[in-house]
């Protein structure tokens, strides 16, 4: 008997994606990997955008696959009318499999969160200049918030400057790890800071404005990378503000309202990212299923020794359960949203990465050394599972 429960039960339109997605896969994204790679690998700036991504980022947009992201409370930004997290679950979590592959239909964190944040927060011109041409994905942006040199964990350690001077903000400070500020089409850079230091509730000190990146003073100082990969086109920067001036109106929100965007903001971000976790174990899974029937040791096939049986069982079982974490997850936040949802939001985020980490790290072993090497996702993908328990805010936070 079929399980009633909404819970497990997608949309026709979701459905209608899911099958549209797939196809696009296997047509498109899967043939274009080691064409993607070659690309990146010669090309002069690693930060420029690729002629592949645009070519398929113009396929996407005639099948239809544009900013899928979108929820149904901003359905009106789409031309799809939006979609429950629950139904973008396995949207993103087959975009998971290839993790270059979010940005093809506009999907690719941080611009999923900055764009969500214009439609929530900015006003009628702020989203003509900036969310009008990320929702068309003509240009890409950057959030930054996390500081060297307080524990960003805490949001409210942020030190970064911002004061009123006539009719400008002049913001002073440092940030990194900021995820597409190496990125040459990244135009706008969501900063947030300090603008009020003294406030008695230190949840109104922070203010969130936003900064063309070519604004005079906006400086890159060095590319940064996490457990050596680059992420690059994308990439991730440390930034220094000096002396950068931009007009009041620039503002988001108003003045001190920076945390509560903060936090309206990586709720949902947070579940993208472990969707598309799911999607990057299922496919280790898979490879590492079909290398396991295909080489042999000690005459016979690594899929008939127990230790190998073990480990696929074990990550088959891991998987699952982390997919029925997230949904339930999505669940809630569609009938409750974000905010009521934190809990079952925080206990995602501290599973599925730390979850993940471990599957993949299995599948690389079935590999051997090839694990290791780029001739495979896994590396990476252990790589971006690792950065996931940190980006957001860290475990220990959450916990």
């Amino acid at each position: 008997m079929q399980h009633q429960h909404p819970i497990f039960e997608y949309s026709a339109k979701s459905l209608a994606f899911q099958a549209e997605l797939k196809a696009f896969m296997e047509k498109h994204i899967y043939p274009n990997e080691k064409h993607y790679a070659e690309q990146l690998a010669g090309a002069q700036n690693r930060f420029a955008t690729l002629p592949l991504m645009d070519d398929l980022k113009d396929k996407a947009k005639q099948a239809g696959l544009w900013n899928l992201f979108i929820p149904e409370i901003h359905g009106e930004y789409s031309d799809h009318g939006g979609l429950s997290n629950v139904d973008y679950l396995p949207i993103a979590e087959t975009m998971g499999r290839v993790l270059w592959s979010p940005e093809v239909f506009n999907c690719n964190a941080p611009d999923t969160g900055n764009m969500e944040v214009l439609m929530k927060y900015a006003t009628r011109t702020q989203q003509a200049q900036w969310l009008k041409p990320l929702l068309n994905g003509e240009i890409r942006s950057s959030y930054a918030m996390t500081e060297p040199q307080v524990a960003s964990s805490d949001a409210t350690n942020v030190e970064l400057s911002i004061r009123r001077e006539g009719n400008e903000w002049v913001l002073n400070g440092r940030k990194w790890y900021i995820t597409g500020a190496m990125y040459e089409r990244t135009k706008i850079i969501i900063v947030m800071g300090k603008t009020d230091p003294d406030n008695r509730d230190r949840h109104k000190q922070q203010t969130q404005i936003l900064v063309p990146k070519d604004t005079p003073g906006v400086h890159i100082v060095r590319k940064l990378t996490t457990l050596g990969y680059d992420d690059a086109p994308i990439g991730h920067a440390e930034l220094i503000f000096d002396n950068v001036r931009v007009p009041l109106e620039n503002v988001l929100l108003g003045e001190g309202r920076g945390f509560e965007i903060a936090q309206g903001r990586l709720g949902p971000g947070r579940m993208h990212h472990c969707m598309r976790l799911i999607g990057a174990a299922q496919r280790s899974l898979e490879l590492a299923c079909q290398r396991a029937s295909t080489r042999k040791t000690f005459g016979r096939f690594i899929s008939q020794h127990q230790s190998i049986r073990e480990d696929i069982a074990k990550s088959f079982s891991e998987i699952e359960m982390a997919r029925l974490l997230v949904l339930k997850t999505c669940h809630r936040i569609d009938e409750v949203g974000a905010q009521t949802a934190r809990d079952m939001i925080a206990a995602s985020k501290i599973s599925v990465p730390s979850m993940v980490q471990t599957i993949i790290d299995r599948c690389m072993q079935i590999h051997g050394a090839g694990g290791l090497s780029e001739d495979y996702f896994m590396a990476e993908a252990f790589n971006y599972a690792r950065l996931c328990r940190q980006a957001d805010g860290p475990d220990q936070v959450h916990l």
